[in-house]
């Protein structure tokens, strides 16, 4: 089995899209690292960048290294296409 890319979930506790990403990332079993824009001014800001203003989430970083995605509020397709699992 290939080894899963480093992905990193900038969300909110109060937010639904976040809370289906991390619930359908778990029943996949990727390991994840999860930010709480909310609590953290530094995710907040980037998150703002990345999206144009907004704070939009979830955000996912996926990878490590200078090369990297980020999808914006992936539907479940999209985000299984990215991490290349098939079901």
């Amino acid at each position: 089995m290939p080894t899963m890319p480093t992905l990193t979930l900038y969300g909110r506790a109060d937010c639904d899209d976040t809370e289906r990403t991390r619930d359908r990332l778990r029943a996949l079993g990727v390991a994840y690292t999860t930010i709480d824009i909310d609590r953290d001014p530094a995710a907040d800001a980037f998150v703002r960048f990345i999206n144009g203003g907004f704070r939009s989430t979830p955000t996912l970083v996926i990878g490590d290294g200078p090369r990297k995605v980020v999808l914006t509020e992936p539907t479940e397709e999209e985000l299984e296409a990215e991490l290349g699992i098939r079901n």
